[in-house]
């Protein structure tokens, strides 16, 4: 058995075909897994836990029905669906996990995180990450009513839209320096992360010792996914 890593999913009413396949994916590969961990932007918004938008609710039934049926599902926040809670977890049978986070995989000490707090080279972002991510901010939102949450995430999604395409490439991927400092902290020689939407398996040196940072890759067109066994981690497209 494997364990799987997903990330950037960005389920959203404007890509039905990336429901379809997320649902498709659960049949036919999740049910088969050790784990599966969804490392962020798991949706393109999430209004709250106290209302489910249409759209999602298979999602949900798939995702208890996974976790009911014996796999665990671990899901981290991404800078979409930060409002992810406990009540979700409650739906869910999903276990929330802390950004980064530390974890055993088959044996190697392995650090994951969604990846944006990488992209140090992105100011505008990371202030407007500092801001959304306080928790006070999120409780003002969640106290609106649904109409104006989704209005405000409808506004948020499109400034963000037009500041990115403002930007370099380079801006908007991590940051080598980053990466080192957070992998030399953590002690691992193994990263896993996505948010960059760029996947490859990079090679690096940390504390003089061959290291590994995999980033997986978004959903837009097919499903990308990152298999682990005993022997090594593999990133695979999903059609």
């Amino acid at each position: 058995m494997s364990v799987l890593f997903i990330s950037d999913l960005h389920l959203s009413s404007e890509r039905p075909h990336s429901i379809e396949l997320f649902l498709n994916f659960v049949r036919d590969e999740a049910v088969k897994a050790e784990k599966l961990y969804i490392l962020g932007d798991f949706f393109e918004v999430w209004t709250g836990d106290d209302y489910i938008l249409p759209e999602f609710e298979p999602v949900i039934e798939a995702l208890k029905g996974l976790t009911s049926g014996g796999t665990p599902v671990f899901i981290m926040h991404g800078n979409r669906d930060f409002t992810i809670g406990e009540e979700f977890e409650n739906k869910t049978g999903c276990t929330l996990l802390d950004d980064p986070t530390i974890i055993d995989l088959n044996g190697t000490k392995t650090l994951i995180s969604h990846g944006d707090t990488l992209c140090t080279d992105d100011i505008e972002y990371q202030k407007f990450r500092q801001k959304v991510r306080n928790p006070q901010w999120i409780q003002q939102v969640l106290s609106l009513p649904i109409e104006e949450r989704i209005s405000l995430a409808k506004s948020i999604r499109s400034d963000t839209r037009e500041k990115s395409s403002q930007k370099s490439e380079e801006i908007m991927d991590v940051n080598q320096s980053a990466v080192e400092e957070i992998m030399r902290k953590c002690n691992v020689q193994q990263l896993i992360h996505g948010h960059t939407h760029r996947p490859k398996q990079h090679t690096l040196f940390i504390n003089n010792l061959a290291a590994k940072r995999i980033v997986l890759g978004d959903w837009y067109e097919s499903g990308n996914v990152l298999y682990c066994d005993k022997n090594t981690c593999t990133l695979k497209d999903y059609n």
